[in-house]
Parts: C-alpha cells; sequence; structure tokens
C-alpha cells in the first residue's frame, strides 16, 4: 500500500477539497487518501490530508479544535452567506465601534445553536443540501448546537471587520457571520476566510498548494509526511507486550500494562515502538479493547501443513 502518514496542505482559493484530495492520489499514487474536514472552495488555509494507513483516523482527526481568521463584509446579504452567493439585500452599515462590535460578540461564544446553511454538504432526503439549493429548493433546518470557544476582534475597516475564531466540528463561520450581521443590524455575509489551524497543525508547517498544483512528480512531497499518530497527540499512550499486541490485532481485549491502569477512554497504542492505532479502555478500566487497528490487514506468514 505504501507508506502512510499525515500532510498539512495550505488549501488555496478557488479549489475545492476534493480536488486537493484527488490531485494528491495521482500525485502520489496513493490507495488511500482523504481529509480531516473541508473547507470551502474560495477558503483557503489548512487541509488536513490522510494517507493511506492513516484514513482509518478521520473520525479521530474531525474532532480537533479549528481556529480560523475570518473577513466579515457588513451591509449585504446572500444565499449563500459568503460573498460568491446571490445578492438577497443590502443595507447602508452604520458607523459602528469596535466595542458596539465586541458586545455583539459575546452572545456567540460558548455553546450556541445554529440553523445549517442551506449551501451545505448535510443531507436531507438523501440528497445534499447544496443540491436542493442550486436547484432554488428551501427546506427546514433543525438548529444544531456547535461549540465557539474564542471569538476575538482582530480589526476594523468598516463595512468589513476581521475575527479570530476558535470552535468545534460542526461549525459554519458563514453562519455565524450571517448570524453576527443580523444582531448588528444591516446584516453580513463572509468575505474571506483563512484556516490557520486544526488541533495540532497550523498554517505555518503547511504545504503551499502552489508547490502542489503543478507538479508532476510527488517525491517532494514525501519528506513533508507527518507520523500518523500526531493525529491523537492529545490522547494518554498505552505500551502492549508483543503478546497482548498479537490477540489485540486478532480484535480481542488486553489487560492494560501497570503504567496505564489510570488510562481512560481512548488512548494510543504502541508495541516495540510500532503504533498499532487506537483502543478504548473498557468502561471501570483495566482493559482495552480495539477500535481502530492500522495494518490490521498486514500478511502474516504462511503455515503450511506438514
Amino acid at each position: 500500500m505504501g507508506r502512510s502518514g499525515i500532510l498539512v496542505v495550505d488549501k488555496g482559493a478557488g479549489v475545492t477539497s476534493f480536488q486537493v484530495v484527488a490531485h494528491l492520489r495521482r500525485l502520489l499514487r496513493a490507495g488511500k487518501v482523504g481529509h480531516g474536514g473541508t473547507l470551502d472552495p474560495e477558503a483557503t488555509g489548512v487541509l488536513v490530508v490522510l494517507i493511506n494507513e492513516a484514513t482509518k483516523l478521520t473520525p479521530y482527526l474531525v474532532d480537533h479544535d479549528k481556529e480560523y481568521v475570518a473577513t466579515v463584509r457588513l451591509g449585504i446579504v446572500t444565499d449563500t452567506q459568503d460573498l460568491t452567493g446571490v445578492v438577497l439585500r443590502t443595507a447602508p452599515v452604520p458607523p459602528l465601534t469596535a466595542e458596539e462590535i465586541r458586545s455583539a460578540l459575546a452572545p456567540f461564544v460558548g455553546t450556541i445553536r445554529q440553523v445549517p446553511p442551506m449551501f451545505s454538504a448535510l443531507h436531507h432526503d438523501g440528497r445534499r443540501l447544496y443540491e436542493l439549493a442550486r436547484r432554488g429548493m428551501e427546506v427546514e433546518r433543525e438548529p444544531r448546537e456547535v461549540s465557539v470557544r474564542a471569538l476575538c476582534l482582530e480589526s476594523v475597516a468598516l463595512p468589513s471587520f476581521t475575527l479570530r475564531i476558535v470552535c468545534g466540528r460542526g461549525t459554519y463561520v458563514r453562519t455565524l457571520s450571517a448570524d453576527l450581521g443580523q444582531a448588528l443590524g444591516p446584516g453580513a455575509a463572509l468575505e474571506r476566510l483563512i484556516r490557520t489551524r486544526v488541533g495540532p497543525y497550523t498554517l505555518e508547517s503547511a504545504l503551499p498548494w502552489s508547490r502542489l498544483s503543478d507538479a508532476r512528480d510527488g517525491a517532494f512531497v514525501w519528506d513533508h509526511l507527518l507520523p500518523t499518530d500526531s493525529a491523537l497527540a492529545h490522547r494518554p499512550s498505552v505500551t502492549l507486550e508483543p503478546a497482548e499486541s498479537e490477540a489485540l490485532l486478532h480484535g480481542r481485549a488486553v489487560p492494560l500494562p501497570p503504567a496505564a491502569l489510570d488510562a481512560r477512554g481512548d488512548v494510543r497504542l504502541y508495541t516495540a515502538g510500532e503504533f498499532l492505532g487506537v483502543g478504548r479502555v473498557v468502561e471501570g478500566g483495566g482493559v482495552v479493547k480495539p477500535e481502530r487497528i492500522l495494518h490490521g490487514d498486514r500478511p502474516r506468514p504462511r503455515v503450511l501443513p506438514a
């Protein structure tokens, strides 16, 4: 299958997350390539790409918090909640001060409720919402609880202002921009979005899309590959003896080693320095069972009959 790991890409504007993945699959000739959370086509910044066995960790990656720098344009409302959409209405922008904008931000920090936008990849009756929206249809969407951990005003240059946002999974920054515009009065749409961080992966360490987009040889890309277990660096690690690891690879729960008896929840599993995957400590502790095992299908020596 080839090497496995995680590649942090600085996605360019005008390219979809799927196009980045498809290009890397061809460039690296990798069997499996996925990403850990999509970015809108016009947004730029951190796109975490998982290669080969690392794709098994996608569910854990999407749980990481994310940081964005978002520029919000006041006085304009669009059907997509950003400036790529059809303008629904405009309004004059009052001479808002930075303090007035900060006051409007406060109710949007913490656990808040958002109505997902029609232009999103969520499903409704087997169809993605954006497919329905492109046909001029709108369906009722239930509000969802999302977590906004930080919302800081970076600068003001009316009719726009710039925010730094730290949020959890499922948060739509476009919707947050539109809701802020409504709270401030004249309405708003997202003007520009940069994702600066996904969990431990930062924009500073990302490989620019400009280096990847025209590449015909992917040899240099492997030099930027991060270890697969970097996606789980915030979780406790458990090192198993070879006999226990072999049993775990066959799907059996095994006792925790004495040094890890206080571990709870999901853990990183190792043996002899090799990362095995993710295990979950059984409620009550003392035993760990396999959850997502990497190289679980690695070839075993054939035992021939005597």
